[in-house]
């Protein structure tokens, strides 16, 4: 996915700024970059590769040439970004978080109006915020230039703009479904996805932009320029998964979230008919551990972790991009503990359950090391359609998700006429599918959150969060 920061000033904020972006590395695993604007010598700008490299440790040695009163800075798991444009709205620098899903069309569509060119990446694709520039471009300002561009895209775009006036622009997506949020302390203002790296840097809470707003931030002020709209999707799997815990989105924390996801579940579960009977609930790290503490105290089944996840040398912000090498990874991570798998009984619950390809590998692992019974739970339902919006499960093919893969052995192409019986565990088809996927997986027992309980747990109006992954429904 990936996320951004930026800062504006009365004083320098390169600290502010790197420390900000490196705070988003949870976000993204491929390409970094900030932008700096002194009033005196202009912009400063730094791109490099983090697969192989966390973002602090590949900045570092940037920062003595770094200065500026405003800046931005990006994590990103798309195209080497921010980028800097010069155009007739000026030289600026520009960042964007989302999914394109019309790249190609934009691209013809703006050669077809008198455009003349782009840069092509190795495999001739376009940088997509250079796409997403050129849109801005085709308009006479930067508030009409990004609603243009929002207009024009089938998916999302969140955006920051630096302009060449020690100004930054900040956009959200049309339908909010990552938030931006701008902090404040005395000499300047920040603009962030997550809350709790300005809270680090001294910012306190101010706003947080609503559905498509547009807002201009200065050192002094910040003010909207184009007001949001009244409808709402924001991404479910903040919460669930990809939020830092100490976050909050409209109000909601993170890691409360989880708690009471896993007691619904929880309690849901026992009301339905029972709970294994098991020595330990245990999260599978580190995501799923919140969401087992919430089912461990809702079942009054001891919390322990079984196997820790080694991350000193292979945190997630710089897995490397060959999946032989990410899945070796994986397994090298797992370091058991012994004396609490070794003939125990043990339920798992991790925050998802997407292609199901590591799952069996850590299932495989936990009987290898002793486990006399697997029990899996998912945080969320099974995902049944890949992420337009964000990315967040996108595939080369749904069937990739594990259960549509299932639905399609179970009853081939009919299966996927009865997606909704499937998603639901109290159906025959439900209950098939589930069936279906333990026998598969090597667990004992097998089950989901119910969309019902996940809502109730992220605690917002339903119709404000987007579902889509789980309903195919806009």
């Amino acid at each position: 996915m990936g996320g951004f920061f930026g800062a504006a000033s009365r004083n320098d904020v390169v600290l502010d700024v790197f420390f900000g972006v490196d705070y988003h590395s949870h976000l993204g695993t491929r390409r970094a970059g900030m932008i700096f604007h002194d009033a005196k010598d202009g912009f400063q700008r730094e791109i490099h590769s983090i697969e192989n490299t966390p973002f602090r440790t590949r900045f570092e040695s940037d920062l003595p040439g770094f200065h500026g009163c405003t800046g931005i800075g990006c994590i990103s798991d798309t195209d080497p970004q921010p980028l800097l444009v010069r155009s007739h709205l000026g030289t600026f620098g520009i960042t964007t978080v989302g999914a394109i899903n019309n790249a190609e069309q934009l691209v013809e569509n703006n050669f077809a109006n008198g455009g003349r060119q782009f840069m092509a990446m190795s495999s001739g694709a376009v940088n997509t915020t250079e796409l997403v520039a050129a849109l801005i471009n085709q308009k006479d300002d930067f508030v009409s230039g990004i609603k243009h561009a929002q207009d024009a895209i089938e998916g999302s775009l969140t955006l920051l703009i630096i302009t060449n006036d020690g100004q930054i622009i900040a956009a959200r997506d049309k339908m909010g479904r990552l938030p931006v949020l701008i902090g404040k302390k005395d000499d300047g203002h920040c603009i962030s996805f997550e809350s709790f790296p300005y809270h680090k840097l001294d910012y306190d809470d101010e706003y947080e932009l609503g559905p498509g707003e547009i807002v201009r931030v200065t050192a002094d002020r910040y003010e909207t320029i184009s007001p949001a709209g009244d409808k709402m999707k924001i991404c479910a799997f903040l919460w669930t998964y990809y939020g830092y815990p100490n976050s909050n989105y409209e109000g909601m924390n993170v890691e409360v979230m989880r708690y009471r996801n896993g007691s619904i579940m929880a309690r849901d579960e026992a009301a339905a008919g029972g709970i294994p009977d098991v020595d330990y609930v245990a999260g599978v790290p580190d995501s799923g551990i919140p969401h087992a503490i919430g089912y461990s105290t809702q079942c009054q089944t001891p919390f322990a972790r079984p196997f820790i996840k080694y991350t000193p040398t292979w945190a997630r912000s710089f897995m490397p991009s060959n999946q032989e090498v990410r899945n070796r990874v994986a397994k090298m991570k797992q370091v058991p503990v012994p004396e609490l798998i070794n003939g125990k009984k043990l339920l798992f619950v991790d925050d998802s359950i997407v292609r199901g390809t590591q799952l069996r590998e850590t299932v495989d692992f936990l009987y290898g090391a002793g486990a006399a019974e697997v029990h899996m739970r998912s945080a969320c339902p099974p995902l049944m359609f890949s992420c337009k919006y964000l990315s967040f499960s996108s595939s080369k093919s749904e069937m990739e998700l594990l259960a549509r893969r299932v639905v399609q052995q179970l009853e081939g192409d009919e299966g996927q006429n009865h997606l909704d019986e499937y998603a639901d565990s109290s159906t025959e088809r439900g209950k098939c599918m589930l069936s279906a996927i333990c026998e598969e997986m090597g667990f004992d027992s097998l089950g989901f959150q119910s969309l019902d309980g996940m809502l109730e747990a992220i605690g917002i109006d339903p119709e404000m969060v987007c579902t889509y992954c789980w309903t195919g429904k806009e």
